[in-house]
């Protein structure tokens, strides 16, 4: 009873302090840009529609249309990415695996590019044929990676991230192929976008996102304890009547779908799925019905800031998000390799 308590008190407190730091963050977000506009005056025009204040029309539209969305979908998408990593990591029994890593990004840009050129499906899926067709080839990328990670009855964690890294190219050659066949402008805006941006993207584009990281994420949280017991052997699991096969696949899929759905409306952002679920696991310890809420959280106040610094560091020119999150990410991965090889790398049976 004590213990469950002590559980609980340290997730609501774990919970609130980042919830509170995701309000202030976005609260700053939306006040920084080319127009000079305070936080109190921001905060006046989101608290409109519940309480009656003074706004200027001008700032109304600016925050409302154009920074407000923006900051949204770089939330909803930061918190996709940083969930969909923590499942991976746990399910895979890995602290390098991450959607990006494992070559699911590259998958699900290739699943949007062809929903983007060829408008297959468009005519009865609506919005909803770029993240279809994201999620089809992202889970395609991951039947690749898992097929060629395994050797034999086991599966190197090294071979794994290898794996991921042959499928990450694979795929990359078919979008630069694909890329390559269209116009000269054509190519630059999909260029831009498959480094990852969120730059002129409306409220749409956000409740694509946010459906597939509700269910996701609730999902994943209520699957927590048997992920748990997943981390520390399938074998273990399997022993106290976790059904293994069902869970994983559940997992597996839940984790793309995110995945699948953050890239069709950003494109490729590496490393929030990395960076964020393993620093707070070495803050709050590997329970993942802590880990997973808080990963959301994280990885919505890391990518809020990723595209604040991608703002303004060039400004009035903007850079791709996804060159802010490599600068900080590919240091953080060459530190986790050399770590965990310095240790060694275990052996696991392959999902």
């Amino acid at each position: 009873m004590m213990m469950g308590s002590r559980w609980s008190l340290r997730l609501g407190l774990w919970l609130l302090s980042l919830a509170v730091l995701l309000l202030l963050s976005m609260a700053l977000a939306v006040s920084i840009g080319s127009a000079n506009i305070g936080m109190l005056d921001a905060w006046a025009v989101m608290i409109k529609p519940v309480r009656s204040v003074e706004t200027d029309a001008v700032t109304e539209a600016i925050i409302r249309e154009i920074r407000l969305p923006r900051v949204v979908l770089a939330a909803v998408v930061g918190a996709a990415l940083a969930t969909a990593g923590a499942v991976f990591q746990g399910l895979l029994r890995n602290p390098l695996a991450d959607p990006y890593i494992l070559g699911v990004s590259s998958g699900a840009a290739v699943g949007a590019a062809i929903a983007i050129f060829t408008g297959w499906g468009a005519a009865w899926l609506g919005r909803w044929t770029v993240p279809l067709w994201a999620f089809v080839l992202a889970a395609l990328a991951l039947v690749c990676v898992l097929s060629l990670a395994r050797v034999g009855n086991t599966m190197r964690r090294d071979t794994l991230i290898l794996s991921g890294v042959v499928v990450q190219a694979f795929f990359g050659a078919i979008l630069t192929y694909m890329i390559a066949t269209v116009s000269a402008q054509e190519m630059q805006r999909i260029q831009y976008w498959l480094m990852g941006s969120v730059a002129l993207r409306d409220w749409s584009h956000a409740m694509v996102v946010v459906p597939f990281l509700t269910g996701g994420l609730l999902l994943s949280w209520l699957l927590a304890r048997t992920l748990n017991l997943l981390a520390l052997g399938e074998r273990s699991a399997a022993h106290v009547g976790v059904p293994v096969e069902r869970v994983r696949l559940v997992l597996l899929v839940t984790a793309t779908l995110m995945t699948a759905a953050a890239v069709a409306v950003s494109g490729t952002i590496g490393f929030v799925g990395l960076i964020i679920p393993h620093l707070l696991r070495m803050l709050t310890g590997p329970d993942h019905r802590v880990l997973l809420p808080l990963s959301a959280l994280g990885g919505a106040v890391f990518l809020v800031w990723a595209d604040t610094g991608a703002r303004m560091l060039m400004d009035p020119r903007e850079l791709p998000i996804g060159v802010i999150t490599a600068f900080i990410g590919a240091p953080f991965f060459a530190w986790l390799l050399r770590r965990h090889s310095r240790h060694g790398w275990e052996e696991s049976p392959p999902p």
